[in-house]
Protein backbone atom coordinates (compact mmCIF):
# COMPACT_ATOMS: atom_id res chain seq x y z
CA UNK A 1 0.00 0.00 0.00
CA UNK A 2 1.35 3.49 -0.88
CA UNK A 3 1.54 5.62 1.82
CA UNK A 4 0.06 9.30 2.61
CA UNK A 5 2.20 12.22 1.08
CA UNK A 6 3.56 14.09 4.00
CA UNK A 7 2.55 17.19 4.29
CA UNK A 8 2.25 19.84 7.23
CA UNK A 9 -0.46 21.65 5.58
CA UNK A 10 -3.40 20.47 7.90
CA UNK A 11 -5.94 21.65 4.83
CA UNK A 12 -4.92 19.34 2.29
CA UNK A 13 -7.09 16.71 1.36
CA UNK A 14 -5.02 14.49 -1.06
CA UNK A 15 -3.07 11.18 -0.81
CA UNK A 16 -0.37 10.14 -3.62
CA UNK A 17 -2.91 8.93 -5.51
CA UNK A 18 -5.02 12.19 -5.48
CA UNK A 19 -8.27 10.59 -4.36
CA UNK A 20 -8.45 11.84 -1.25
CA UNK A 21 -8.95 8.16 1.48
CA UNK A 22 -6.40 9.87 3.69
CA UNK A 23 -8.90 12.73 4.37
CA UNK A 24 -11.97 10.76 3.95
CA UNK A 25 -12.98 11.01 7.63
CA UNK A 26 -12.04 14.66 8.07
CA UNK A 27 -14.29 15.23 4.92
CA UNK A 28 -17.47 13.67 6.62
CA UNK A 29 -16.67 15.06 9.78
CA UNK A 30 -17.27 18.22 8.21
CA UNK A 31 -20.12 17.37 6.01
CA UNK A 32 -22.47 15.96 9.23
CA UNK A 33 -22.07 12.85 8.34
CA UNK A 34 -21.25 9.53 10.51
CA UNK A 35 -17.51 9.28 10.51
CA UNK A 36 -14.75 7.66 13.15
CA UNK A 37 -12.89 9.83 15.63
CA UNK A 38 -9.96 7.31 15.73
CA UNK A 39 -8.53 8.17 12.03
CA UNK A 40 -5.07 9.04 12.25
CA UNK A 41 -5.34 12.47 10.21
CA UNK A 42 -8.22 13.44 12.74
CA UNK A 43 -5.99 12.21 15.57
CA UNK A 44 -3.27 14.62 14.19
CA UNK A 45 -5.14 17.33 14.09
CA UNK A 46 -6.35 16.87 17.53
CA UNK A 47 -2.47 16.45 18.59
CA UNK A 48 -1.10 19.56 16.88
CA UNK A 49 -4.60 21.14 18.66
CA UNK A 50 -3.63 20.80 21.91
CA UNK A 51 0.11 22.03 21.59
CA UNK A 52 -1.29 25.58 19.88
CA UNK A 53 -3.71 25.44 23.27
CA UNK A 54 -0.14 24.57 25.17
CA UNK A 55 0.99 28.27 23.63
CA UNK A 56 -2.09 29.98 25.08
CA UNK A 57 -1.18 30.31 28.61
CA UNK A 58 2.98 31.46 27.94
CA UNK A 59 1.45 34.12 25.57
CA UNK A 60 -0.74 35.57 27.87
CA UNK A 61 1.14 38.67 29.18
CA UNK A 62 2.33 39.80 25.77
CA UNK A 63 -0.55 41.00 23.68
CA UNK A 64 1.04 40.93 20.69
CA UNK A 65 2.06 36.93 20.93
CA UNK A 66 -1.23 36.12 22.84
CA UNK A 67 -3.37 37.09 20.12
CA UNK A 68 -0.92 35.42 17.52
CA UNK A 69 -1.61 32.41 19.31
CA UNK A 70 -5.11 33.13 19.48
CA UNK A 71 -5.22 33.46 15.79
CA UNK A 72 -3.03 30.21 15.01
CA UNK A 73 -5.15 28.08 17.41
CA UNK A 74 -8.91 29.21 16.32
CA UNK A 75 -9.83 29.06 12.35
CA UNK A 76 -11.31 32.77 12.32
CA UNK A 77 -10.68 35.26 14.65
CA UNK A 78 -12.26 39.11 13.75
CA UNK A 79 -10.15 41.45 15.75
CA UNK A 80 -7.31 41.93 17.84
CA UNK A 81 -9.20 42.08 21.06
CA UNK A 82 -9.67 38.56 21.96
CA UNK A 83 -9.27 36.66 25.04
CA UNK A 84 -9.23 32.85 25.94
CA UNK A 85 -7.85 32.55 29.35
CA UNK A 86 -6.21 29.30 30.36
CA UNK A 87 -6.42 26.21 30.93
CA UNK A 88 -9.07 25.30 28.43
CA UNK A 89 -9.91 22.29 25.56
CA UNK A 90 -10.50 22.22 21.59
CA UNK A 91 -10.68 18.81 20.05
CA UNK A 92 -9.50 20.82 16.57
CA UNK A 93 -9.37 24.71 17.21
CA UNK A 94 -9.57 25.45 13.75
CA UNK A 95 -13.47 24.70 13.85
CA UNK A 96 -13.87 26.99 16.27
CA UNK A 97 -15.18 31.27 14.97
CA UNK A 98 -14.98 34.33 16.61
CA UNK A 99 -16.40 37.63 16.62
CA UNK A 100 -15.17 40.96 17.67
CA UNK A 101 -14.22 41.10 21.36
CA UNK A 102 -14.45 37.89 21.98
CA UNK A 103 -13.84 37.11 25.93
CA UNK A 104 -13.42 33.20 26.99
CA UNK A 105 -13.05 32.89 30.83
CA UNK A 106 -10.65 29.76 32.05
CA UNK A 107 -11.85 26.09 32.59
CA UNK A 108 -14.04 25.98 29.07
CA UNK A 109 -14.59 23.19 26.30
CA UNK A 110 -15.01 23.65 22.97
CA UNK A 111 -15.54 19.75 20.90
CA UNK A 112 -15.44 21.60 17.57
CA UNK A 113 -15.24 18.68 15.61
CA UNK A 114 -18.34 20.28 13.85
CA UNK A 115 -18.13 23.90 13.15
CA UNK A 116 -18.62 26.15 15.63
CA UNK A 117 -19.94 30.03 15.10
CA UNK A 118 -19.50 32.76 18.14
CA UNK A 119 -20.60 36.49 17.13
CA UNK A 120 -19.28 39.54 18.76
CA UNK A 121 -19.59 40.51 21.89
CA UNK A 122 -19.93 36.97 23.45
CA UNK A 123 -18.64 36.50 27.05
CA UNK A 124 -18.23 33.03 28.37
CA UNK A 125 -18.02 32.10 31.35
CA UNK A 126 -15.92 29.65 33.27
CA UNK A 127 -16.18 25.90 33.09
CA UNK A 128 -18.81 26.71 29.90
CA UNK A 129 -18.79 23.68 27.80
CA UNK A 130 -19.88 23.72 24.18
CA UNK A 131 -20.31 20.40 22.28
CA UNK A 132 -20.87 19.56 18.64
CA UNK A 133 -20.29 16.07 18.83
CA UNK A 134 -23.37 13.58 19.14
CA UNK A 135 -23.31 10.02 19.15
CA UNK A 136 -26.14 7.45 18.70
CA UNK A 137 -28.51 6.46 21.31
CA UNK A 138 -28.80 3.07 19.87
CA UNK A 139 -26.11 1.19 22.07
CA UNK A 140 -25.76 -1.33 19.04
CA UNK A 141 -25.01 1.41 17.09
CA UNK A 142 -22.68 3.03 19.50
CA UNK A 143 -20.39 -0.40 19.63
CA UNK A 144 -19.20 0.70 16.35
CA UNK A 145 -17.13 3.73 17.44
CA UNK A 146 -18.97 6.11 15.25
CA UNK A 147 -20.20 9.73 15.87
CA UNK A 148 -21.60 12.87 14.19
CA UNK A 149 -20.50 16.34 14.19
CA UNK A 150 -23.30 19.18 14.60
CA UNK A 151 -22.61 22.63 14.32
CA UNK A 152 -23.47 25.38 16.77
CA UNK A 153 -24.13 28.56 17.00
CA UNK A 154 -23.98 31.85 19.20
CA UNK A 155 -25.32 35.40 18.33
CA UNK A 156 -23.78 38.42 18.62
CA UNK A 157 -24.00 39.98 22.75
CA UNK A 158 -24.43 36.71 24.48
CA UNK A 159 -23.42 35.60 27.88
CA UNK A 160 -23.05 32.38 28.64
CA UNK A 161 -22.95 32.15 32.65
CA UNK A 162 -20.71 29.53 34.52
CA UNK A 163 -20.55 25.97 33.79
CA UNK A 164 -23.18 26.05 31.24
CA UNK A 165 -23.38 23.34 28.54
CA UNK A 166 -24.71 24.10 25.13
CA UNK A 167 -25.84 20.79 23.45
CA UNK A 168 -24.87 19.24 19.94
CA UNK A 169 -26.87 21.26 16.65
CA UNK A 170 -28.19 23.98 19.01
CA UNK A 171 -28.48 28.19 17.46
CA UNK A 172 -28.24 30.73 20.29
CA UNK A 173 -29.93 33.80 19.02
CA UNK A 174 -28.89 37.45 19.40
CA UNK A 175 -28.72 39.43 23.17
CA UNK A 176 -29.04 36.61 24.75
CA UNK A 177 -28.49 35.34 28.00
CA UNK A 178 -27.37 32.02 29.55
CA UNK A 179 -27.56 31.38 33.40
CA UNK A 180 -24.99 29.75 35.32
CA UNK A 181 -25.38 26.14 35.16
CA UNK A 182 -28.09 25.80 32.31
CA UNK A 183 -28.15 22.95 29.67
CA UNK A 184 -29.02 24.24 26.28
CA UNK A 185 -30.82 21.47 24.67
CA UNK A 186 -32.70 23.21 21.77
CA UNK A 187 -32.40 26.60 19.63
CA UNK A 188 -33.25 29.83 21.79
CA UNK A 189 -34.56 32.56 20.17
CA UNK A 190 -33.40 36.32 20.02
CA UNK A 191 -33.38 38.93 23.06
CA UNK A 192 -34.64 36.17 26.12
CA UNK A 193 -32.85 34.91 29.67
CA UNK A 194 -32.57 31.65 29.84
CA UNK A 195 -31.50 29.08 32.44
CA UNK A 196 -32.14 25.29 33.83
CA UNK A 197 -31.74 21.98 33.30
CA UNK A 198 -33.03 21.74 30.54
CA UNK A 199 -32.69 25.28 30.02
CA UNK A 200 -36.29 27.80 29.34
CA UNK A 201 -37.09 31.23 28.56
CA UNK A 202 -37.92 32.64 32.12
CA UNK A 203 -37.39 36.80 31.05
CA UNK A 204 -37.92 38.13 27.34
CA UNK A 205 -35.87 41.50 27.13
Amino acid sequence: MTMPVKNTNTNANVDAHGNGRYYAEHQKMLAGEMYTAKDPYLALLRRRCRYKVGNLAPARDDPEVFIKAIKELLGTVADDNAIINSPVFFDYGRNTHVGERFYMNGMCVILDCGRVDIGDDAMIGPGVHIYTADHPVDPKERLKRLQVARPVKVGNSVWIGGHAVILPGVTIGDNVTVGAGSVVTKDVPDNVVVAGNPARIIRYL
